[in-house]
């Protein structure tokens, strides 16, 4: 029983010191790129986020997904080629601080070696948070990516926070 207890206390504990990540992304809508008669065609998916640690702030990213047999068994490895905008949608409100380079959202790409990762910064100096999205592989990552800037501005009566105050190293 009392080792039990110290598991759960543990457990609870290193729950609380994990950063908060996107829940799963809102798939928005998708066009198809390649026709393929039997199987699912390829697209281009829209999904949307909200970041965990900042309320107010939203992320759309675009990403090629395989269709034919192996896109439809899961086993086709999808390309790095992935946009990204981020925009301020509402107050601007800091539930946490954070690491720069912190990662907000994160998915595999393939069975096994290769995955999608948005992260945050923040530039201070412009008080504008930065989301980048890239690949990367166990072995070799790819050097494909995106980035976007999201001012923080004053939304409606509110005055805008500074991300400076909850960005660490």
């Amino acid at each position: 029983m009392r080792c039990g207890m110290a598991l759960l206390g543990a457990m609870v504990l290193a729950g609380a010191t994990v950063p908060a990540r996107a829940e799963d992304p809102d798939r928005i809508f998708d066009k198809s790129t390649v026709w393929r008669p039997l199987t699912p065609n390829d697209k281009l998916v829209v999904y949307g986020i909200d970041d965990p640690a900042v309320s107010g702030v939203a992320c759309w990213y675009t990403q090629p997904e395989k269709g034919g047999i192996k896109g439809t068994l899961g086993l086709a490895e999808d390309v790095s080629d992935i946009s990204l905008a981020c925009r301020q949608t509402g107050p601007v409100v800091f539930k946490e601080k954070f690491k720069q380079g912190e990662v907000v959202f994160s998915e595999r790409r393939s069975l096994i070696f290769k995955s999608m990762q948005i992260v945050r910064g923040c530039d201070a100096k412009r008080n504008t948070l930065i989301y980048m999205v890239y690949s990367d592989r166990v072995v070799q990552g790819s050097p494909k990516n995106s980035t976007s800037a999201v001012p923080l501005m004053p939304w409606g009566t509110e005055a805008s926070q500074k991300c400076g105050d909850f960005a660490k190293g």
